[in-house]
């Protein structure tokens, strides 16, 4: 049922067709963009899933390879070992646009381009497992950084894709529909008016040839 307040009016009528092709092409807008999201999701979803598992092998191979190196050395020696890295990363955040979501993007980069430099010892008075342990962690640090991105990215675009839904909901079973039904009841009642203004257009004319005809009557028997 069409709102009582609103007013029947060519004018209403002409504003309420322009918001209706605004709201049908936003719809369409909002539907592609929505489309667009799930889609890039879904990508970024079975992305996330492969570093995860990525991530998770390359800990437990440090954490196995810590554990045995834990057992070939004292605690003393596995302290001094690692008390003083050589080797630095600096990481740097930034900014991506995908579909008005700004997905982070990081950057990391190490002090030194060497790639010994990840062992802060000598090799002479510790175990080979302790370097696969260090090279362990070494090699899954891209990784985990890429993991969170795509994890804080899947989390923005997953909050972007819930409210383009509502939005298009909106459009789509609340704005839309009443202002189809306000068009038709405007449409309706100036209808209405037309066809009341031409039932007394043609009774005036009918009341005015009636008159012309008695006038004419009486000047004839006058």
């Amino acid at each position: 049922m069409a709102s009582t307040q609103i007013n029947p009016t060519r004018m209403e009528l002409t504003r309420l067709k322009k918001k209706l092709s605004t709201a049908l092409r936003g719809h369409k807008l909002l539907k592609d963009k929505r489309d667009e999201l799930m889609r890039q999701f879904l990508d970024l979803a079975r992305e996330n899933m492969e570093l995860r598992r990525q991530v998770e092998e390359g800990i437990r191979s440090a954490n196995r390879n810590f554990v045995i190196a834990r057992a070939g050395m004292s605690e003393q020696e596995l302290s001094t070992a690692l008390m003083a890295p050589r080797q630095e990363v600096s990481l740097k955040t930034g900014k991506q646009n995908v579909m008005s979501v700004d997905i982070p993007v990081f950057e990391y980069q190490t002090r030194t381009a060497d790639e010994n430099d990840i062992y802060s010892y000598g090799f002479a008075f510790t175990c080979a497992d302790l370097d696969g342990a260090v090279r362990s962690l070494a090699d899954v640090l891209p990784a985990m950084l890429r993991l969170a991105e795509v994890e804080k990215a899947c989390q923005l675009m997953a909050a972007e894709i819930e409210k383009t839904r509502r939005r298009v909901n909106a459009l789509e079973h609340v704005i839309i529909p009443e202002t189809q039904q306000n068009i038709r009841y405007i449409t309706m009642k100036l209808d209405e008016n037309e066809r009341s203004t031409q039932i007394r257009l043609m009774k005036v004319k009918d009341m005015m040839l009636e008159e012309k005809h008695h006038y004419k009557e009486k000047m004839v028997f006058s």
